[in-house]
């Protein structure tokens, strides 16, 4: 049997601490589908005498996760201390040019850092594992990375936060506010004390940026996406959307278009049939289209400490798999070095066009105002409905307006006009309607 495979672990949060465990408690297991043994040989972090729930007396400490990476101790640094710049960036870098396989599941670190980390680790000729960076427990990038060869693929779009979905269901389940759901999220531990990152689309872009370089093999380009986050939303939206046979999700959608490459973070009405649909609470999935494979749909738990520790066990699994001479597969599908610089698309039509709720002064000539500014920006309506917008609103009319396919800028034109117009009593909300299968 080859010699055991020597695991660091930087950072022992909820993440750090579910991986030793079970590399602790399947290390049988382990050991008979790897071919040799996984121990936990060295640990970092910043409380050595906070109770952990598992014994690591057998791993040497290190203070500082940069010495822990060079350490000849080990042959594998797993990164989860978060964040992409300090400890994070510099201990993974240091481990990468001391030969050493690392195993992150820092988004924020890949999206920012991750195609300079990728050519070092191609040069050194040693992995750079990352499945825990997006989705938890779904195996997508083993998936895109490994599995899909000869597919060229023409969109990737998904739920990637486990917090915004969570906040979405619970607001149609119950007629909850989102106020109320966030709060809620917070108590259970699915959303920070400050959720702005969740709720506000970053999260989902570090992940989207990720997925958008496997599928077209392009440089990590995070700052180049179009993002908008849940906070706006409402329950005259969820209400909506039900009455027009869609659900509000918070998808992350990458395609190709002959412009380029288009990376959006938004709120979208899907189809309620769709699969895309049934996705809910904590839930992730991912949709990949391609020429070859048509739809694949993986779905699975996005977060949390065990979900995320299965994909951190999966890459360091893959690591023990491997034998001296092995030639290693690139990072992200592509040599670092052969990634196409990424041309950022312009926000094309959409299939299904656009859902649009109005709050207008109930006055003679608003209808007929609204409907002249989408003719004069070329937008034709599916449909068109007028409401009271409540009992203590007896002068205000709710409009919702269903578009059919048309162009964002025809959009935000068509709405900044009636804006101009002085016929709105409350702030326009503008959702996209996404084609799901």
């Amino acid at each position: 049997m080859a010699e055991a495979l020597r695991v660091g672990i930087a950072g022992l949060g909820t993440v750090g601490a579910s991986v030793a465990r079970v590399l602790r408690d399947k290390a049988a297991e382990l050991t008979r589908q790897c071919g040799r043994e996984v121990v936990v040989a060295a640990v970092s972090a910043r409380d050595r005498k906070r109770d952990r729930g598992v014994d690591l007396g057998a791993a040497k400490w290190f203070d500082d996760p940069v010495g822990m990476a060079q350490t000849a101790d080990i042959d594998v640094f797993v990164e989860l201390i978060g964040g992409d710049e300090g400890p994070s960036r510099s201990s993974v870098k240091a481990a990468l040019e001391a030969g050493r396989h690392v195993v992150t599941a820092n988004k924020a670190l890949l999206a920012k850092h991750g195609v300079a980390l990728a050519e070092i680790a191609e040069k050194k000729g040693v992995l750079l594992n990352y499945e825990a960076a997006v989705a938890g427990g779904i195996p997508v990038i083993k998936t895109m990375r490994e599995a899909m060869a000869g597919n060229s693929v023409t969109r990737v779009f998904g739920i990637l936060n486990g917090t915004c979905n969570y906040i979405l269901t619970r607001m149609e389940a119950e007629g909850l506010s989102f106020d109320a759901c966030l709060k809620d999220a917070q108590r259970l531990g699915y959303a920070e004390a400050d959720p702005t990152f969740d709720i506000e689309g970053h999260d989902t872009a570090h992940k989207l940026s990720i997925l958008t370089s496997l599928a077209f093999g392009t440089r990590i380009a995070a700052n180049d996406i179009y993002m908008e986050g849940i906070s706006n939303i409402s329950q005259a939206d969820i209400r909506a959307a039900g009455d027009l046979g869609y659900r509000i999700k918070l998808l992350g959608v990458a395609q190709r278009t002959e412009s380029g490459i288009e990376q959006r973070v938004h709120p979208t009405m899907v189809p309620t049939a769709s699969v895309i649909a049934q996705v809910h609470g904590v839930t992730n999935a991912v949709a990949i289209e391609t020429d070859i494979l048509g739809e694949l749909l993986l779905s699975g738990p996005g977060a949390g400490g065990n979900a995320t520790a299965s994909a951190v066990v999966g890459d360091i699994a893959d690591i023990a798999k491997s034998r001296p001479g092995f030639q290693h597969g690139p990072v992200f599908g592509l040599p670092a070095k052969e990634l196409r610089p990424y041309k950022k698309a312009q926000m094309r039509s959409h299939a299904g066009g656009y859902f649009i709720r109005l709050t207008v002064h109930d006055r003679i000539g608003v209808f007929a105002a609204i409907a002249k500014r989408m003719a004069d920006n070329d937008i034709s309506l599916e449909s068109i409905v007028q409401h009271a917008a409540g009992p203590d609103t007896a002068l205000q009319k709710t409009v919702i307006l269903v578009t059919h396919e048309t162009t964002e800028a025809a959009v935000r034109k068509a709405v900044e006009g009636i804006t101009k117009d002085d016929h709105l009593t409350d702030k326009p909300q503008v959702i996209r309607i996404e084609r799901a299968e």
